[in-house]
């Protein structure tokens, strides 16, 4: 009888004192999106660190006021800061450009021309329409953030807006850096100065799994001080493929006329042969 009676009282503390799971346990300012976002954030990295590459045909949209450019590209993206773009017109190769560590080439078949100078964001604003650095472009064409971009840091605030998740890192008084997360997806990137104004925006969608690795068929990004926009469709993108140096190498064709590019103190392109 006193065995039944510990066993009754055993059976009495196990059913009125249930274990909890740690996962289950309320938190003070237990947020679930901001759960969410931490977890995509989380994927952001690993992704970052599996995408080395991107090269693929593509169709890029150009507009800027009443200005609208459309043409079909070669482009090959290769971090940190290597890019080759082929822009094709009916007749052929209307320029070719490539951009490696510090040194850019451009060359312009049609007039014979080779032109020299440094990767920098005023180069390849002018020529492929993108007003960023070599590596910040290249990351634009991957589908990542910004080299510099604190990704793997917890972000200052995280909202919504529609169906995306939007964490912010920073604040109004120094600007702000947002992610933006659709389905799992980065689907915007987005930076804004300490006055409030946009510095660009880019959006990423139509999404594909090439190998393991998810990655934007669509680029769209906008740059309001330029008051400009440029689009990207990638046709069919090979990720992580092999690619020789010299993809990142022009050399001048026979003839050519030789340039080197530089900026006057008003910003201005010159030319100095």
């Amino acid at each position: 009888m006193l065995l039944l009676a510990m066993v009754g009282m055993s059976a009495c503390v196990v059913v009125h004192t249930p274990a909890v799971p740690s996962n289950e346990t309320p938190t003070p300012g237990f947020s679930e999106t901001k759960v969410q976002a931490e977890k995509m954030t989380a994927a952001l990295v690993e992704r970052d660190r599996r995408l080395a590459s991107v090269q693929s045909p593509a169709v890029m949209e150009y507009t800027a006021g009443d200005q609208h450019v459309k043409a079909k590209e070669d482009i090959v993206a290769q971090r940190p800061g290597n890019m080759r773009v082929e822009a094709m017109s009916p007749f052929g190769v209307a320029l070719l450009l490539a951009a490696q560590g510090p040194d850019l080439a451009i060359f312009e078949p049609a007039q014979n021309r080779f032109m020299r100078g440094q990767a920098n964001a005023d180069t390849l604003y002018k020529y492929v329409r993108i007003p960023m650095a070599p590596t910040d472009a290249v990351g634009l064409l991957l589908g990542l953030a910004p080299a510099d971009f604190p990704i793997s840091t917890d972000p200052d605030s995280v909202s919504t807006d529609g169906a995306m998740i939007v964490a912010t890192y920073g604040n109004a008084a120094s600007g702000t850096r947002a992610l933006g997360f659709t389905d799992g997806n980065l689907a915007m990137v987005r930076e804004t100065g300490a006055d409030g104004s946009v510095h660009y925006e880019v959006r990423y969608s139509d999404y594909h799994d090439i190998g393991g690795v998810m990655f934007p068929y669509v680029v769209e990004a906008t740059f309001p001080t330029a008051t400009s926009r440029v689009t990207f469709r990638y046709l069919r993108p090979i990720v992580n493929g092999v690619i020789p140096d010299s993809t990142f190498v022009l050399t001048p064709a026979p003839g050519a006329t030789l340039m080197n590019l530089s900026f006057d103190d008003g910003g201005a392109f010159s030319n100095a042969s």
